[in-house]
């Protein structure tokens, strides 16, 4: 059968887009019939080891959905990840009254079952959008190179 895997790297003190994708999508897949939806699975990946821990990854992610993956790591492994998936890597911001944020790609990248990714989804993808492309994405059959 096969599964989508839906990959985001992200981080827990976000203000406006990490939470915004995890919504929409938690909220699509509570739409979608659980024939569609459990073939779906979140990988989210911290930007931000230093303050998302395992424990905060999980709290964070149940807010949104119980089955959304939360991984973390070192600074050079959660690089080397970024490198790997194509993805440009995050940049912490001089933190300012010991604050900081972390600027990093606001898009989703959906692998298909044949574990490739095929498709990038940018920032403002709707809850409707993802409740429409899901399903065709796991019926997806990609011819190869």
């Amino acid at each position: 059968m096969g599964s989508v895997t839906l990959l985001f790297f992200g981080y827990t003190n976000c203000p406006d887009e990490c939470p915004m994708h995890m919504a929409n999508i938690g909220m699509a897949l509570k739409k979608l019939p659980p024939s569609v939806a459990d073939r779906i699975k979140l990988v989210f990946v911290t930007t931000d080891p230093a303050r998302d821990t395992p424990v905060q990854l999980r709290r964070w992610l149940d807010n949104f959905d119980s089955h959304f993956v939360g991984l973390t790591g070192t600074v050079a492994a959660l690089e080397a990840v970024q490198k790997a998936a194509g993805v440009p890597l995050a940049q912490k911001t001089e933190p300012r009254n010991g604050n900081y944020s972390v600027a990093h790609a606001n898009f989703v990248v959906a692998y298909t079952k044949d574990n490739l990714a095929h498709v990038i989804y940018p920032g403002g993808v709707s809850r409707d959008d993802w409740i429409h492309d899901l399903p065709l994405l796991i019926k997806e059959t990609w011819p190869r190179p």
